[in-house]
């Protein structure tokens, strides 16, 4: 299998990411990339191994040369069907041989690399001990925007996510709530995720009542009771691409403090939407949205980033918190999520993949923001 969104790209898209990655490895000074199996890997070629196990898959990109993808001799066959491969040279290692020997010879030997995030400690230790003089870094830290422009075709696939989890809300919006336990309404939602598409779940997070105000809240069996709001916030992937949306519901009617809140935290969402324009900074986004909530006498309570970037995982750079820098461009897609926890009380959150165009932004979600009575 070699990724539910393989189908959506060409074997030429997966050839100029790796030359675009290689690209950008030079410009940051970097020898190479080592991009081991994980989004990464399914990002550049296509290639989804079946098990991730002990044995070593690499893929090493270097500038000026031809990609090499360095797998197990068993798991060989698999990696030829990815759509990727026909743009790289595949080198398969036999049990009883020394990967980390095959791969070395790829290297400069006192090369700096960036590896992927995921690699394991155990492998990336292998090469250091065959290669002394190299030295690494994480591709967060050395490429941090290496997959965050998006094309027009992923572009497509982050659309088609996020409608596929506004027609879950959608459904959810006739689910009864009260009396029943969180438990059963993530069971609920995640299962309407997969009824619109989705092959992977990722979080299905129903924070009721004080639950609310804990912006991570495990899903428990706590019993839903009228009066309560309640957050939900859920995403996954949908043919390779992720969704993630959140809105806050009410089981009932709203008191006018409850209904304050909301409004406050939608005022704060769009904010953060109209920030969103080609060349400001990233920051600029979270100022905007925090600002609402801070000049509302709130500031304490908002307590997370403004939002993070979404594509082949559901949480990725860039993200949307004071002291980044970084400038938005065309194609970016990421997360504006303000939010207002009163700890033992409430929570309140908000939601909406954007994505960055020539002049502004545009929703990848489109439910209602306004306060949603729920039964």
């Amino acid at each position: 299998m070699t990724g539910a969104a393989s189908a959506s790209f060409t074997a030429d898209d997966y050839k100029a990411r790796m030359e675009r990655a290689a690209r950008q490895a030079a410009d940051a000074g970097l020898a190479g990339l080592l991009v081991a199996p994980g989004p990464d890997l399914v990002w550049l070629t296509g290639y989804t191994p079946t098990a991730v196990t002990e044995r070593l898959t690499l893929l090493v990109l270097a500038p000026g040369r031809d990609p090499v993808l360095v797998v197990p001799t068993l798991e060989a066959p698999d990696a030829e069907r990815a759509l990727g491969v026909s743009a790289l040279t595949l080198r398969d290692w036999t049990d009883g041989k020394d990967p980390y020997a095959a791969t070395a010879a790829l290297l400069d030997a006192d090369g700096r690399f960036g590896v992927s995030d995921n690699a394991w400690a155990m492998h990336l230790l292998g090469l250091q001990r065959t290669l002394p003089g190299t030295s690494y870094a994480s591709l967060t830290e050395a490429l941090p925007m290496l997959r965050a422009v998006k094309d027009a075709a992923e572009l497509e696939l982050l659309a088609a996510a996020g409608a596929a989890a506004d027609a879950a809300f959608e459904e959810m919006r006739r689910v009864a709530f009260a009396g029943r336990r969180e438990s059963d309404v993530a069971a609920d939602l995640a299962g309407l995720l997969r009824r619109f598409g989705h092959s992977q779940v990722d979080f299905t997070i129903v924070a009721s009542g004080p639950n609310g105000a804990n912006p991570h809240h495990e899903v428990g069996d706590r019993v839903i009771e009228r009066g309560d709001m309640v957050v939900l916030d859920f995403g996954g992937l949908r043919d390779g691409y992720g969704s993630d949306t959140s809105r806050t519901v009410h089981v009932g009617e709203p008191t006018d403090e409850e209904r304050r809140v909301h409004d406050l935290v939608r005022e704060a969402q769009e904010a953060g939407f109209r920030a969103v324009r080609p060349g400001a900074a990233c920051q600029e986004v979270d100022r905007a949205a925090r600002a609402v909530i801070a000049d509302a006498g709130y500031g304490e309570y908002f307590i997370h980033r403004t939002g993070h970037g979404i594509g082949v995982t559901t949480h990725e750079p860039p993200y949307m918190i004071e002291g980044e820098e970084q400038p938005l461009v065309p194609g970016m897609c990421f997360s504006v999520e303000p939010g207002v926890y009163l700890p033992g009380r409430f929570g309140v959150r908000i939601e909406d993949i954007v994505t960055v165009t020539e002049d502004g932004g545009r929703r990848l979600n489109n439910t209602a923001r306004e306060m949603v009575i729920v039964d």
